[in-house]
């Protein structure tokens, strides 16, 4: 029988939701195209309200982690509704809840507007592909798209290690194994090993929060493995710098060594508004040459890595600079819009001018 929970998500479905925000005080409110409104037919909901709906939704071990910590992310799938990325939290004593549809089906690279060099870092055999960037740049969609690619262009064994599971890869050209922390595995490190020990090609995982799953993710790129993970970094430079702090000082010079020889790229990313109220995406992106591992070996400064990002456009990496300024040139992205991502205003400002671009 259809919970309370279904019922309100039936509705907001229906109405177009992307998300479901779920607060004591406070009717249910959608977002539909970008704009938050109120769920029409819904009083104010008590405390006993949003108690009983995450109840009805969390997982035993989301559950656990609600009680000790406060808060819980977790997914939650009906047949005739689809499925949802879940947080549940605490806030001035009550229960809070935000439910983000999974729409199925993932967006090619040229629907999100990646820059080309992604496909070919793809296309590799084996390395560490990082996607960075803070919560809400995209992260997922993007790596979704990756594994689609692999899937719908190559002859592979996919796994995916997620917490939550976000996007469906049914089968196309390759196999492809979903493995969720938490439903099928207790710890994302385990399963990249257990995935190592299989016949696959290509290891998804959700995300690296600590040592093991660091450990793990770049033993199986050395292992002939193309690993695709994401982290909530800002930039590549910071992303090196925080996989290497995970380690012991004994061992970061063997940490940075294998990062040097595996990484096959990082792909950055910000989403900024557009002049027709969409979003479209801005990538700084490294991929990996002499001189890249070069600074990785040597514990550069960042700024050092920027100017090679700079000059290294014929193997397809760029800063956020660049990207941002072909955002305003192509008229895309408004220049106010546009400078709170750019890190050298003055020189971004003058080439916008040499563009024959107003601000």
């Amino acid at each position: 029988m259809p919970g309370r929970i279904d019922a309100l998500l039936t509705q907001a479905v229906e109405a177009g939701m992307s998300d479901l925000h779920l607060k004591v005080g406070s009717p249910p409110v959608i977002r539909v195209e970008g704009e938050l409104r109120r769920l029409d037919g819904f009083e104010k909901l008590k405390p006993e309200d949003t108690q009983a709906y995450a109840e009805e939704i969390l997982t035993p071990r989301a559950a656990n982690d609600f009680k000790t910590y406060g808060s819980a992310d977790f997914a939650y799938g009906r047949p005739d509704l689809g499925r949802f990325r879940v947080t549940a939290f605490r806030q001035r004593g009550s229960v809070s809840l935000v439910l983000r549809r999974v729409v199925p089906g993932t967006q090619t690279f040229a629907e999100l507007g990646v820059p080309p060099i992604v496909e070919k870092i793809v296309g590799q055999q084996s390395g560490l592909i990082v996607v960075t960037g803070p919560s809400g740049s995209g992260k997922s969609t993007t790596m979704a798209a990756m594994i689609d690619w692999i899937n719908t262009n190559k002859s592979s064994a996919i796994v995916t290690v997620e917490d939550p599971i976000e996007f469906l890869h049914p089968d196309k050209k390759s196999v492809v194994v979903q493995r969720e922390v938490g439903v099928d595995t207790t710890d994302p490190a385990e399963a990249i090993r257990s995935a190592m020990r299989h016949d696959t090609d290509v290891i998804m995982v959700g995300e690296i929060e600590d040592l093991d799953t660091a450990r793990a993710t770049i033993s199986a790129a050395e292992t002939g493995h193309l690993v695709v993970t994401s982290m909530r970094t800002t930039d590549p430079a910071d992303t090196i710098h925080r996989i290497i702090s995970y380690f012991p000082e004994t061992e970061k010079p063997i940490a940075r060594s294998q990062i040097a020889a595996q990484l096959a790229g990082v792909v950055s990313q910000r989403l900024l508004d557009t002049v027709d109220n969409t979003r479209a995406i801005a990538c700084e992106v490294m991929t990996n040459n002499e001189r890249v591992q070069e600074w990785v070996l040597s514990s550069a400064q960042p700024g050092n890595l920027i100017e090679i990002l700079k000059e290294s456009g014929f193997f397809g990496m760029q800063t956020f600079d660049q990207a941002v300024l072909e955002l305003v040139i192509g008229r895309k992205v408004k220049l106010p819009t546009a400078l709170p991502y750019v890190r050298n205003v003055h020189e971004f400002r003058a080439k916008v001018m040499a563009a024959g671009i107003d601000g």
